[in-house]
């Protein structure tokens, strides 16, 4: 990474970085799409732990890019134990999220994530939230509420699942504050994919599925994509300020709608449509301010989440 204090290069670098996020959206998508696949067969404890085991060459390969092994020792364990189950709980919600609901409707509901994040650095981080802040907060929740398609109970009551794993992902952001002081990348990556494959390896007695051979093929092309786009993101960031790559994040979206209809025949509906582009506009939002008050102050906004951890 560049040294502290640098400023990324303007122009060709800034453009890298904003292509780098993006491809690392893609990836995610695709990985997020060959979940969803999986659970029509399998158990999500099952898909956690199976997936998990492919992920651990990627973060090897995380740590050695970070400068060695060494990277992956483990200097906050309390914190890390939180952060780990914060993460557990979130993959499991939305990884449940998807097998129940739309490709598109699940990535949208978890966009819901800064708003959280922003609503949760109060309490946790002390955080001062002008009234900018909270309007665009409150507008974004209420384009949630659109998605949640008032009336439709079933519908409703399984969205809560990835909006619960938004919940999930903004605590565990508000961890990785802390524990990005202390610890690696790779070690936080490390210890949540530990914990991730033994939580689903725990269920096993609950429910197995003999996995065929393309089945392992598609969780090591998960763990794979997976790594690859974590690589993507670092490289984003070493290009260009997160204020700048952080809202081509909502790509995901773009990616979402192709693959949900052409591998699973859906395609989002009004309600989808109309709370997502409300949520995704209070989101950008937030981005803006907090980007305005991070250099008027002379500090970095609050850190991006890991395409590896992403509910």
């Amino acid at each position: 990474m560049s040294d502290a204090g640098a400023r990324p290069q303007a122009g060709g670098a800034g453009l890298k970085g904003i292509l780098c996020m993006i491809a690392s959206c893609l990836l995610v998508t695709l990985n997020d799409t060959i979940l969803k696949w999986l659970t029509g067969d399998m158990p999500v404890g099952q898909i956690m732990c199976l997936r998990g085991l492919f992920v651990f060459l990627p973060v090897l390969l995380l740590a050695w890019h970070e400068g060695g092994l060494y990277r992956l020792r483990v200097k906050s364990p309390k914190g890390q134990g939180a952060r780990a189950l914060i993460v557990v709980t979130g993959m499991f919600l939305f990884i449940t999220g998807l097998s129940l609901l739309p490709l598109a409707e699940a990535i949208a509901l978890t966009f819901a994530a800064p708003l959280f994040a922003t609503a949760l650095a109060v309490p946790f981080l002390k955080e001062k939230v002008g009234w900018r802040r909270w309007t665009a907060v409150c507008t974004g929740f209420v384009g949630v509420l659109v998605m949640l398609r008032p009336g439709e109970g079933a519908f409703a009551l399984a969205a809560l699942l990835p909006l619960g794993a938004a919940v999930a992902g903004a605590l565990r952001d508000i961890v990785t504050r802390h524990l990005s002081v202390t610890d690696s990348s790779s070690s936080i990556l490390m210890v949540s994919t530990v914990a991730v494959t033994l939580a689903g390896a725990v269920t096993f007695p609950f429910g197995w599925s003999t996995p065929t051979w393309f089945e392992v093929g598609l969780l090591a092309a998960s763990g794979m994509l997976l790594g690859a786009a974590q690589y993507l993101m670092i490289e984003a960031v070493r290009h260009a300020e997160i204020g700048l790559v952080a809202p081509f994040r909502y790509t995901s979206l773009i990616w979402a709608v192709p693959a949900g209809y052409l591998v699973f025949g859906t395609v989002p509906d009004m309600w989808v449509v109309v709370g997502a582009v409300v949520v995704v506009a209070s989101g950008l939002y937030i981005l803006h301010r907090e980007g305005r008050l991070g250099s008027r102050h002379g500090v970095s906004g609050r850190p991006e989440s890991t395409p590896l951890d992403r509910p």
